[in-house]
C-alpha cells in the first residue's frame, strides 16, 4: 500500500531522531575499514556480476532504507576499488586520511552549499583560511587568490580562464563584454606531453588544438627551453609540475623567467607535483614556480585529502574573480569572501570543510612528512622491481615509475596477471610509442611492506605470463 505524502515525511523525521541508519551505515563503514588492507585491491568478477543487482527498473514506490542501506553495502563495498589501502597504484588517486574521512561525515551531516557566506558562514570562513594557509605552505605571494573546485581539470580550465581573460584585456579587449568573436589572437605554449584535460580545458575557452604551439620534451617528457619559441605578451604559457607517465617537472625557473621578460601569462598544471613545495627535500623541482601566474592542484591526490577537492590559484587576484564573477537580484551582497566568486559553480559541497580538516591535523611538518614518505616509497619500489630484472624506463624524481619487460607483450601480459591478481593494481600507458607498466604511490597507507607485496605480485605476475 502506498504511503502518504505526509507519512513518509513523518517516517523521515523519525529516522533523523532514531539515528539507526546512521548506525547501519556506521557498522558498513567499520566493517569496510576493518578489512580493507587484506581485501582485493580491484574487485574480482563475481563482485563485478553482482552489480548487475542494482539494474532493477525505478521503483514505483518507497522502499525500506534499512534494506536499501544492506543492499549497497552488499554488492557495492566488494565491487570497490580499495584506493584507500596500500597498494592501489593505479592512475594518481590518493587514499583519504582518517582527519579527513571522518571530517567529510561531519560535513555530510552538515550538507552545507558552500555558494555564498549567506548560505553557509562556516564554509566561507574555512575557504579563506585554507586559501592563506595554501599560499603559505606553498610559499605563493601574498594575496594569490584561490577557489577550490572539483579537481584540477577544473582548476586548469579556471586558471586558463583567467590567463585569457587578462591577455585579451591587455590587448584592449573586454571578452566580458564582446565574447571571443573578433578578439585579438592569443597564442598558446604547451610543451610536447601536456596533459590532456589542458587540451580539454583549452577547446572550452576557444583556444583549440590548432593555435597550440607545441614544445619538443627531452627524454624525461620534460619541456626543452631551448626551443621554445619567441614569447609577447600575446601568450599564454601552460608548464607542467609533474609528468603524468614520468612524474618529471618541467625546467620551470627558466621558462617563468622568458615569460617575465615578454609579459607572458603563465599556468603550471601541478595536479600532484606542486605539493614538492611543501618539502625541503623536493621544493627544487619547482623552484621559481612562484613566478607564474596561476597554479592547478588537487588535494585529493598527494594530500590524501577526500574526493573531490581540486585548487585553482590565481596571482592576479581580480583576474579570477573577473573571470569567475556572477550576480544577481536575488543574491545578497556581502564583505566576506563569497566562494562562487572564485569558482565555475555555485551550487557545490563544502570542499574546504576536509581541506582545512587535513592541514590543521598535519601541519606543515606533516605535509612534508607525506610528501618525502610516498616519493622514498616510490623509490623503493622502482628499486626493488630493478633488482628482480624489471627495467625502469624513468628517473624516479617524485611519485611516479614506468616499467616494463623483455617485449611489448610481455610488458601487456605481466600488467594483466598482476592486475587479476588482486595484491595491488597498477595501470598501463604508453612510453615513447611502447607499452609500459606505470605506477603511482599516492595513499599514506602505502607501508614498505605493501612494496614488497607488491614487488613480489609483479614477479609472479611475469612468471605466470612467461608460463
Amino acid at each position: 500500500m502506498m504511503k502518504s505524502k505526509n507519512a513518509l515525511q513523518e517516517e523521515m523525521f523519525s529516522q533523523n531522531r532514531s539515528k539507526a541508519l546512521l548506525e547501519q551505515a556506521k557498522s558498513y563503514a567499520y566493517d569496510y575499514l576493518d578489512g580493507i588492507q587484506e581485501r582485493n585491491v580491484f574487485p574480482d568478477g563475481e563482485a563485478i556480476q553482482n552489480l548487475a543487482g542494482f539494474g532493477e527498473p525505478m521503483p514505483e514506490e518507497a522502499g525500506d532504507p534499512a534494506e536499501i542501506l544492506k543492499l549497497l553495502h552488499t554488492l557495492g563495498s566488494p565491487a570497490t576499488a580499495a584506493h584507500i589501502g596500500g597498494r592501489y597504484f593505479g592512475f594518481v588517486i590518493g587514499g583519504s586520511l582518517p582527519i579527513a574521512t571522518a571530517a567529510g561525515w561531519l560535513a555530510d551531516a552538515w550538507d552545507q552549499n558552500a555558494a555564498m557566506y549567506a548560505t553557509s558562514p562556516l564554509a566561507s570562513q574555512l575557504e579563506s583560511v585554507c586559501e592563506k594557509w595554501v599560499v603559505d605552505l606553498l610559499g605563493l605571494p601574498d594575496g594569490t587568490a584561490a577557489g577550490f573546485v572539483s579537481g584540477s581539470s577544473t582548476a586548469t580550465l579556471c586558471g586558463l580562464a583567467a590567463g585569457r581573460n587578462a591577455i585579451l584585456k591587455r590587448l584592449g579587449w573586454d571578452p566580458d563584454e564582446n565574447g571571443l568573436f573578433g578578439a585579438p589572437s592569443i597564442r598558446v605554449i604547451v610543451g610536447g606531453q601536456a596533459h590532456s584535460t589542458v587540451y580539454k580545458a583549452l577547446s572550452i575557452l576557444g583556444l583549440g588544438r590548432a593555435r597550440v604551439e607545441t614544445v619538443p620534451v627531452d627524454d624525461q617528457g620534460r619541456l626543452i627551453v631551448g626551443k621554445m619559441p619567441n614569447l609577447d605578451s600575446t601568450c599564454l604559457v601552460i608548464a607542467q609540475a609533474g609528468n603524468v607517465n614520468s612524474g618529471c617537472f618541467d625546467p620551470i625557473n627558466e621558462i617563468c623567467d622568458l615569460a617575465r621578460e615578454a609579459g607572458t601569462w603563465v599556468h603550471i598544471d601541478g595536479a600532484f607535483g606542486l605539493w614538492a613545495a611543501g618539502s625541503r627535500e623536493k621544493k627544487y623541482l619547482v623552484k621559481g614556480f612562484e613566478k607564474a601566474d596561476s597554479w592547478s592542484v588537487d588535494a585529493h591526490k598527494t594530500l590524501n585529502v577526500i574526493y573531490d577537492c581540486g585548487i585553482v590559484l590565481c596571482k592576479e587576484r581580480g583576474a579570477l574573480l573577473s573571470a569567475m564573477q556572477m550576480s544577481g537580484a536575488y543574491i545578497p551582497a556581502s564583505d566576506k569572501r563569497d566562494n562562487m566568486n572564485y569558482t565555475l559553480d555555485m551550487s557545490r559541497r563544502a570542499r574546504g570543510i576536509e581541506l582545512w580538516a587535513v592541514l590543521k591535523s598535519l601541519g606543515k611538518s606533516g605535509v612534508e612528512d607525506l610528501v618525502d614518505r610516498l616519493c622514498g616509497h616510490a623509490l623503493r619500489f622502482a628499486g626493488m622491481l630493478a633488482s628482480e630484472g624489471f627495467e625502469i624506463l624513468n628517473d624516479v624524481v617524485f611519485n611516479q615509475v614506468l616499467v616494463r619487460f623483455s617485449s611489448p607483450e610481455m610488458t601487456r601480459a605481466t600488467m594483466e596477471k598482476i592486475q587479476l591478481s588482486g595484491e595491488c593494481w597498477c595501470g598501463g600507458t604508453t612510453w615513447k610509442g611502447e607499452p609500459a607498466i606505470r605506477i603511482s604511490v599516492c595513499s599514506w597507507a602505502t607501508t614498505e611492506e605493501d612494496i614488497d607485496r607488491s614487488v613480489k605480485a609483479f614477479v609472479e605476475g611475469r612468471a605466470l605470463a612467461t608460463a
